[in-house]
């Protein structure tokens, strides 16, 4: 969409998921919202991907022929939480950061959410939703995120002596924060991937 700020709707559904092979690129799956980081499961059954502005956190089943199934609902967010980065830890479940918020959230498989890290002010969180429930959300809400320490986190990545260090990613800092894990990471499936 342009200009892109119109993208930060609830019922934006512009987004895509591109398969590389040795054909070149293909549209694998499309009208998803707001389609941000996606991510293969350490059972390499799914593919996660987090809708940002759809509030939710998607999955598809990759076949044998590298198809991907239909989408299914993994887990839908409420206010305050737009899903950005995501990465799984060694017990399958997902960790999702939250721009604006600047929330850590882990996602069982069966969708359950545990709230793990949040740091935001209130009434920064009630303008951006304001904005967000009338259509109207644009750069501003997203640039100018207010709170105590984290600018805006966008990513997780699990580092560090037996993957149990949490680094995070934040749009508007200057540095990588870093946090102990309650759970060691799994490696991601690319660090295995030979061409």
């Amino acid at each position: 969409m342009s200009p892109r700020a119109l993208g930060y709707r609830r019922k934006c559904n512009d987004g895509f998921i591109v398969v590389m092979d040795k054909k070149g690129a293909s549209i694998a799956a499309d009208s998803l919202g707001y389609a941000n980081e996606c991510a293969v499961h350490p059972g390499g059954q799914w593919l996660y991907v987090n809708e940002t502005f759809a509030r939710r956190l998607s999955r598809f089943e990759i076949r044998a022929s590298g198809d991907l199934g239909a989408k299914q609902l993994v887990a839908q967010f409420g206010a305050g939480t737009f899903p950005d980065g995501l990465c799984f830890d060694s017990e399958g479940d997902a960790w999702i950061t939250s721009i604006v918020s600047n929330r850590l959230i882990r996602v069982a498989p069966s969708g359950h959410q545990s709230l793990w890290l949040e740091d935001s002010e209130p009434n920064h969180l009630v303008w951006v939703e304001q904005a967000f429930n009338a259509g109207q959300m644009s750069r501003p809400h997203l640039d100018q995120a207010r709170s105590l320490s984290l600018k805006n986190i966008s990513s997780l990545a699990f580092g560090g002596p037996a993957l149990r260090t949490g680094y995070l990613g934040c749009l508007l800092g200057e540095s990588v924060a870093a946090i102990p894990m309650p759970v060691a990471g799994h490696p991601p499936v690319h660090w295995n991937y030979i061409e």
